[in-house]
């Protein structure tokens, strides 16, 4: 069984540049997720952006000495030329904020400071967050100026719309520092599935007997997003069908179809499934359903005992398994109690599966609402293999192996 780390991007390295808008005092919140997740971080800091966030503060998180825009000539660092070793050493580089003036400055290529001399000598992935009033942000020259560092490669991350620090509403909001951590992990993975479209199922379903009760399950859908998640980072089109969670993790990237019932989670997945080159089912659904709902809520007085008659969900993942194409992947997971194996082999005939992730529930660290997982993959080929650790790992080693072994393939 391969028992796997928890820090999934240790050791990598990610230049920070931060410019001078009121975004700024998001970022030392973003070097604690890039460093929290293993992360090296060296941070560049305008003059600007030092009047909104404090170099200790990013220091004291990066554990690293920030640079400033007089480092790159100055008497007691120039002789480090830090734009070049920045530029060589980092892996990926983000500009969050950036304002329209330092949007301006580097589609032009110029490089009087420290961050447009460490941008043109980087070869490694560059990415932007615009962040500004809306009107600056819908103008002419700086739609153009984001446009020509697009079309040099850079990835340009479009602004959130929400309140802006002028009072008004629109877009030109900076991202959160979770969606920021997530374009900068998405820069450092392997894209290895590139081109491939991922529909995913996630969480419970819910089958309601009256307006106020219902037949649920405790999946808070961790298992299901942390495999969308993963394909997203890995390059992939992510489609999401997500029963009613608590508080989700973050969903940047992903196209999200809130469902609550299993009739609605079939009708969402049938939606996607000509779009689909791999469909993989973690979702939780409920097997059964009242025959008949009740519109007012069920009083307990006179009632000592209730009956409820159910009927049968349809079989989402079985469905899917006798109408799918022979070029499309389907995966399913399989929660179960005893007899592992020959349950999981079972279900992965029956409902015509090309692989299925088993695990036991009742084992510590390994059912509902945990944060780790143990899961045995099986495929179709007969071949075994075993995950343990958090669920974000699990999942990026799943998709190591199914690329791996050409299970999944780029378009």
């Amino acid at each position: 069984m391969a028992c796997l780390s928890s820090r999934p991007f240790e050791g990598r390295r990610v230049l920070l540049c931060v410019t001078g808008g009121i975004a700024a005092y998001k970022t030392p919140k973003l070097v604690r997720h890039l460093t929290k997740a293993g992360c090296e971080v060296e941070t560049i800091l305008t003059h600007a952006a030092g009047e909104f966030v404090a170099p200790l503060a990013l220091a004291t998180l990066s554990g690293r000495r920030v640079w400033q825009e007089e480092d790159l000539l100055s008497g007691e660092r120039g002789f480090e030329i830090p734009h070049i070793r920045l530029a060589e050493w980092a892996e990926a580089i983000a500009v969050a904020p950036c304002t329209a003036n330092t949007a301006a400055a580097l589609a032009q290529g110029r490089a009087e400071g420290l961050i447009g001399a460490t941008l043109l000598a980087a070869r490694a992935p560059v990415l932007l967050f615009p962040a500004m009033n809306a009107h600056m942000l819908e103008h002419p020259a700086t739609q153009e100026n984001l446009r020509t560092l697009a079309g040099r490669g850079v990835r340009v991350v479009e602004p959130a719309v929400g309140a802006l620090a002028c009072g008004g509403e629109g877009r030109g909001r900076m991202p959160e520092p979770e969606e920021i951590a997530e374009e900068v992990f998405r820069a450092l993975a392997p894209h290895d599935m590139e081109g491939v479209h991922i529909l995913v199922t996630a969480g419970p379903t819910r089958e309601y007997l009256d307006p106020v009760r219902y037949l649920s399950n405790p999946s808070t859908g961790r298992m299901g997003l942390a495999m969308a998640r993963e394909a997203w980072r890995r390059g992939a089109e992510v489609r999401v069908v997500l029963g009613p969670v608590e508080a989700p993790c973050v969903l940047h990237g992903l196209q999200v179809t809130s469902i609550v019932s299993a009739l609605e989670m079939r009708d969402a997945v049938m939606a996607s499934l000509s779009w689909a080159h791999v469909i993989v089912k973690a979702a939780a659904v409920g097997d059964y359903r009242a025959k008949e709902r009740a519109e007012r809520k069920v009083k307990r007085e006179g009632r000592p005992e209730i009956a409820v008659s159910l009927v049968q969900n349809p079989d989402i993942a079985a469905e899917v398994g006798r109408v799918k194409r022979p070029d499309q992947f389907l995966l399913g997971f399989a929660a179960e109690t005893d007899d592992l194996l020959r349950n999981a082999r079972a279900k992965l005939e029956r409902k015509g599966l090309d692989g299925i992730l088993v695990n036991d529930v009742l084992a510590p660290g390994s059912g509902f609402a945990s944060e780790t997982n143990t899961l045995r993959l099986i495929c179709r080929e007969g071949e075994e293999e075993s995950f343990s650790g958090l669920k974000e790992d699990v999942a990026c080693a799943v998709w190591g192996s199914l690329v791996r072994r050409g299970l999944i393939v780029q378009s």
